[in-house]
């Protein structure tokens, strides 16, 4: 943005009308004004002189205070002044994660009644727009603001984040801030900042984000050379055989329309869930190839590689987004060109989607090639998984929600933090090492190393089962478990009971609200209640070959419900398919497992994506998902 833009003072807009400033922690005031202009920030009663920098950033640091408000914050300058109407000191709390985190109140169970009564101008609400960004903002690309909470602003807010800030509404008794800050879909890699992907090993990861900030052809090279090297490795190709030269040995066929491949009306391809490859040849003179090239092929669904002339082109970053790409000079050349891409679709429809419309490559003064037909296809007789991802994009990327929807919150004071994200990182290893380091880098840009955070355990979905299964959905329940009871300033809200097994998106998030809040009244104010809810913490062998479960976490002891026994228990054999289901009889913070003749070394509960579970404290909480080994006896 142009400095002349910045004559006058601007508040970023964490302190703009209707703010929430964390109370008793150290405040920075922010924003920015003409370049090494001196601008005075007054905030309540006291008032900083400081300069802005070079690019008119200024920085103004206050005490803590425990007043509430409304409360005075200018800044001013020989250039101007502003002044934030309505702002109070309070607790602020960060919303963030994926679609169950994003879900809005509107699309809730219980929307309209909900939003009819939620007026509360001591419950402040700011939407953070989605943004990726290759390098940490200083400023969003969108500036979000805060709202007060009423049926303007609460329809489209998180569900989760709003009923969890209501109900501590009602025991913190002071003025709330909530900001949410969540894309459907994403990993937790994207949320990571620079010093959380080195610490998991993915500082080279990082480093070609930034890189493709500086450069983007470069960057794209790099990736597109990892690309072909995996391709090689899995698929033994050897170097100038494979699908993308333009002379490849494929056999191709006519694609029969643009669109998913599902719809085609090809019966190999009506449920088919993998790669297929795209080509389509283009003849262009001599001024058009020399031009600048930008090609648009659409929706490329769910995510594509494109190679021209058997060179890297580049890979479509933004999830579900039509794909544009620059073609790095020296690719296009005079008379017959060959288009290849590669379609890896793993849910749902996939495909070279469209529009036709959109689909065509843009040469400048030299005019543009329409693609919205003559295209061939060949599905991939090999479709190794685990292909590399870019990673600049946006739902698998490598820190680039931490850079366009975190960093420029800066250094604000908050409350604690609401984690509503696993859904997307199931059956990929080492979550629990992620999680904690990306708490571990949010605490340090937030300035507070006790920063309170609470994960949302994943709630029950897929397809229920008849007998035990292994079930990654059910792993990374417990990953969740122990990254936050690790943790000494983490807590967990169980959602165990609270799924659909045909709905990833569960509308019951009022009771999410209450448990996130309740976990929260254990890790941020210090409550003398659980943190994680009941939790199994050690299995003990029986004489009779069965098992003893000893629980923590709990209020009260454990009860069943619907049954007199506890129901979804598994003794578990060395050998893989060994587990059965097993009766779970209650004894107050136990429960007893009899054993059934068979060897058990291991205990399982609730481990399937849906399972049904009936186990519950006093509070009432449910017992989550876990597997653990059976101590001997002595």
């Amino acid at each position: 943005m142009p400095l002349a833009a910045w004559a006058t003072p601007q508040l970023d807009p964490m302190f703009s009308d209707h703010a929430v400033i964390q109370r008793d922690h150290p405040i920075m005031v922010t924003g920015r004004g003409t370049p090494k202009e001196m601008i005075a920030v007054t905030f309540g009663d006291v008032m900083r002189e400081v300069r802005a920098d070079e690019k008119g950033r200024f920085e103004a640091r206050f005490a803590p205070t425990s007043m509430t408000g409304p409360i005075r914050l200018e800044a001013r300058s020989a250039s101007g002044s502003v002044a934030a109407q309505d702002v109070a000191v309070g607790d602020v709390f960060l919303c963030s994660g994926q679609s169950n985190m994003e879900l809005e109140v509107r699309h809730a169970q219980d929307a309209m009644t909900q939003i009819r009564t939620s007026a509360d101008d001591q419950l402040r609400l700011m939407l953070v727009p989605r943004a990726m960004a290759d390098d940490p903002l200083r400023d969003f690309p969108q500036s979000p603001s805060w709202r007060p909470a009423g049926p303007d602003s609460v329809a489209d807010f998180s569900a989760a984040c709003f009923y969890m800030a209501r109900e501590l509404r009602k025991t913190a008794k002071v003025p709330i801030g909530a900001i949410a800050s969540s894309w459907g879909g994403s990993r937790i890699s994207p949320w990571m900042g620079a010093r959380a992907q080195v610490a998991v090993g993915q500082g080279a990861q990082s480093a070609l984000v930034s890189l493709h900030g500086r450069d983007p052809f470069a960057a794209e090279w790099a990736a597109s050379a990892e690309w072909e090297k995996w391709w090689r490795k899995e698929t033994g190709d050897a170097s100038g055989k494979e699908p993308w030269q333009p002379e490849s040995e494929m056999v191709w066929a006519d694609v029969p329309q643009i669109g998913p491949w599902e719809e085609w009306g090809v019966p190999a391809l009506a449920n088919f869930n993998g790669m297929v490859w795209y080509r389509r040849e283009i003849d262009l003179t001599t001024a058009q190839a020399k031009a600048n090239g930008a090609l648009s092929l659409g929706l490329l669904d769910d995510v594509g590689r494109v190679w021209i002339n058997g060179k890297p082109v580049g890979m479509s970053a933004r999830s579900w987004q039509p794909s544009s790409f620059d073609v790095p000079p020296g690719v296009l050349q005079p008379g017959r060109n060959v288009v290849i891409v590669n379609v890896l679709d793993s849910y749902a429809n996939g495909g070279l989607s469209g529009p036709v419309d959109v689909m065509k490559l843009s040469l400048g003064q030299a005019g543009e090639v329409l693609l919205g037909d003559g295209w061939r296809y060949a599905v991939a007789t090999r479709s190794p998984s685990g292909a590399p991802r870019v990673p600049w994009g946006d739902t698998t990327g490598t820190g680039t929600l931490y850079n366009g929807m975190i960093a420029p919150l800066g250094a604000i004071g908050l409350k604690g933090v609401a984690w509503y994200q696993g859904e997307s990182d199931v059956d990929l290893p080492g979550y629990a090492d992620r999680m904690r380091a990306m708490m571990a880098d949010w605490r340090r840009q937030f300035g507070s190393p006790d920063l309170p955070f609470v994960a949302v355990q994943l709630a029950a979905y897929g397809d229920p089962v008849t007998k035990p299964t292994d079930s990654g959905w059910a792993a990374m329940r417990q990953v969740q478990h122990r990254a936050m009871a690790q943790d000494d300033h983490g807590g967990l809200a169980a959602a165990i009971d609270l799924g659909d097994p045909f709905d990833i998106h569960p509308g019951e998030k009022q009771e999410v609200g209450r448990r996130l809040a309740r976990a929260m009244r254990a890790v941020a104010y210090g409550e003398r209640i659980s943190r994680t809810g009941p939790q199994a913490a050690r299995v003990t062998a029986t004489a009779d070959g069965g098992a003893v479960i000893d629980f923590v976490g709990l209020t009260g002891g454990l009860h069943t419900r619907s049954a007199a026994q506890g129901i979804g228990f598994e003794l578990c054999g060395q050998a893989a398919g060994s587990c059965r289901f097993a009766t779970g009889r209650i004894e107050g913070v136990r429960v007893i497992l009899t054993g059934d003749g068979q060897p058990a070394i291991r205990v399982r509960y609730a481990w399937a994506g849906s399972p049904v579970v009936n186990l519950y404290d006093e509070a009432p909480l449910p017992v989550g998902s876990f597997e653990l080994p059976i101590t001997p006896m002595r």
